[in-house]
This record gives C-alpha cells, structure tokens and sequence, in this order.
C-alpha cells in the first residue's frame, strides 16, 4: 500500500527537480512511482498526424516522466515534508463498529487531511 495518493501536494528529495512541489497526477503502485505536475518534464517526439478537422497533431512534447515514490515526500499543513504513518481508529457507521486506518503526520501525529 502506497503511503501516496493521487492529489496528494508533495515535494521531491532527491534527483534534478529536487525541492520542487507539486500535486500528483498518477501513482502506480506495481512500479513503485508517480507522476507529479511539474516535475520530471522530458521532451516526447510524437508522430505527426492529423485530426478529422484536418489540424495536425504531433511533433515535440513535453511531458512528465514518473519518478519512484521513495524520492517524494508528502507535504504537511505547514508547508514542510513530513513522514506518513496509520493510526486504526475506531468507527461507528449505520450502527455498526468498523476499524479503519488514517494516514497521520509522524511530526505531530495529527491526521492528514485532503
């Protein structure tokens, strides 16, 4: 289980873009990385096509390349990267108790929140 999820404001700790923040676009979790906007931008030669409206499509773009989730970092309330670990908290939902994990901040132990 990832400790990163999508949407999720991190920071990068190592590599070219280090210190760079960003929002992440995509995880995936079978190759241990994550898309962040911003972040990692490489150039992808496309090949040139057209579209019904005859526009043309293709040419050099500039995309986000994934990076492996250990050279990010979740980013805290106070704008900081901080450690994430879970806490089983619990729940009471239509009148039944349910045990469910929270990601909480190891700096102040509070809960994460989106």
């Amino acid at each position: 289980m990832a400790k990163i999820k999508k949407d999720d404001l991190v920071q990068v700790i190592a590599g070219r873009d280090k210190g760079k923040q960003g929002r992440v676009l995509r995880v995936d979790t079978k190759n241990n990385r994550v898309v962040v906007e911003g972040v990692q931008r490489v150039k992808k030669h496309v090949k040139i096509g057209q579209t019904q409206r005859g526009g043309t499509t293709g040419g050099i773009e500039t995309v986000e390349a994934p990076i492996h989730i250990s050279n990010v970092m979740l980013v805290g309330p106070d704008k900081k990267p901080i450690r994430v670990g879970y806490r089983e908290v619990e729940v009471e939902r239509n009148g039944r108790k349910k045990i469910v994990r929270e990601r909480i901040g190891r700096r102040g132990g509070k809960e994460i929140e989106l």
